[in-house]
């Protein structure tokens, strides 16, 4: 499980407007944390949202063009994790960082 890598993630049991079922989702915490802990912090992927930057992020994914839904980032315990479908490359990840700067206000 390393940064940039997409899994398919189980999201429920999720409460109202939380993006819900299984999904690809975009592995953002960094490798030793990945590692270290029982958690990972995940951007999930959607391919029937339109951007709205900074909110969704167009991004190049599972060989078709998605949205990375950036307000929706969470930790999630690694049993969530179903199965790993790819890896996005460095650009699509920098506009993913730029995306959540911008709904973090960092």
């Amino acid at each position: 499980m390393n940064r940039g890598d997409i899994f398919w993630v189980n999201l429920n049991r999720t409460i109202g407007s939380e993006i819900r079922k299984q999904r690809p989702c975009v592995i953002l915490s960094a490798n030793p944390i990945n590692k270290a802990r029982h958690t990972i912090v995940i951007v999930p992927l959607s391919t029937a949202v339109k951007e709205h930057h900074p909110i969704t992020v167009s991004v190049y994914a599972l060989n078709k063009n998605a949205v990375a839904v950036c307000d929706q980032i969470r930790a999630v315990d690694k049993t969530r994790l179903l199965k790993r479908a790819g890896k996005l490359s460095p650009q699509d990840i920098e506009k993913i960082e730029d995306g959540l700067r911008q709904v973090l206000a960092l």
